[in-house]
């Protein structure tokens, strides 16, 4: 349908999970993407979409340094000569423990993967979104940053300051023809995410949502589509939850 046509995207986590499926999707409806990630497995992703007459190429990054953002919209500018979409999809999990119990390492690891670099994300892609005449930008959250989950306090901490710091930056940069919004995944069958459970929990799981299934990452690709094209041009600063109805049940 191309309805990226035309339009350059930075997805950020697009080795695998929902940051591939992004990637995937939003180079099939026609928009040239820099996959971004730590993992060389990126560069598969950008072969993917070569094969299937796409365009697209992969930048090796740590999204929370700022050389390493900095480089990334660098290269991406660079090679397309415009920004029109950014994706902060990247993210991570940790063996966190309690509020108390958490070490001060994990805290600050988790709380700059998952946190800062969607801040450096925005504060270096929006001016070059800008000089394009506009865009948008998706923030993956999490389902966590809208129920209490224990033993998770930065995991938590870092989706719920996503919410917060994404609609500020929503009204800062509307008259800027930009718009800022975020998804909050539930339980989707990613490989982090599986790697997180038992077989046993990973049942537990499905059978709590009320459609009795985990939820697929291609899904949530499809809400982020829709949040950066035209078809939602009204919306910004808004989090949509795409859970499967989880949270309308968890106790």
């Amino acid at each position: 349908m191309d309805i990226l046509k035309g339009k350059v995207a930075i997805v950020t986590g697009g080795a695998s999970g929902m940051g591939r499926d992004v990637a995937l999707l939003y180079a099939r409806e026609g928009a040239r993407v820099c996959v971004a990630d730590w993992s060389a497995d990126g560069e598969k992703t950008a072969k993917d979409i070569a094969a299937a007459n796409g365009d697209a190429f992969f930048v090796k990054v740590d999204v929370s340094r700022s050389e390493d953002v900095r480089k990334m919209i660098a290269a991406t500018v660079a090679r397309y000569g415009r920004l029109d979409i950014l994706a902060n999809i990247a993210g991570i999990v940790a063996a966190e423990n309690s509020v108390v119990d958490c070490t001060e390492e994990t805290f600050m690891k988790v709380i700059n993967v998952n946190l800062v670099s969607v801040w450096l994300g925005m504060k270096y892609g929006i001016p070059e979104i800008e000089k394009a005449g506009g865009g948008a930008i998706v923030n993956f959250t999490s389902i966590a940053a809208l129920e209490a989950y224990k033993g998770i306090p930065a995991y938590a901490a870092s989706k719920g300051g996503i919410i917060s710091m994404s609609r500020v930056a929503a009204i800062e940069s509307a008259s800027k023809n930009i718009r800022v919004n975020c998804i909050a995944p539930g339980h989707i069958a990613t490989p982090m995410f599986l790697g997180c459970w038992t077989k046993e929990q990973l049942k537990h799981l499905e059978s709590i949502g009320p459609q009795g299934r985990l939820g697929r990452s291609e899904e949530i690709a499809q809400v982020a589509l829709f949040l950066v094209s035209d078809a939602a041009s009204h919306i910004t600063a808004t989090t949509i939850v795409a859970d499967g109805g989880v949270t309308a049940r968890i106790p």
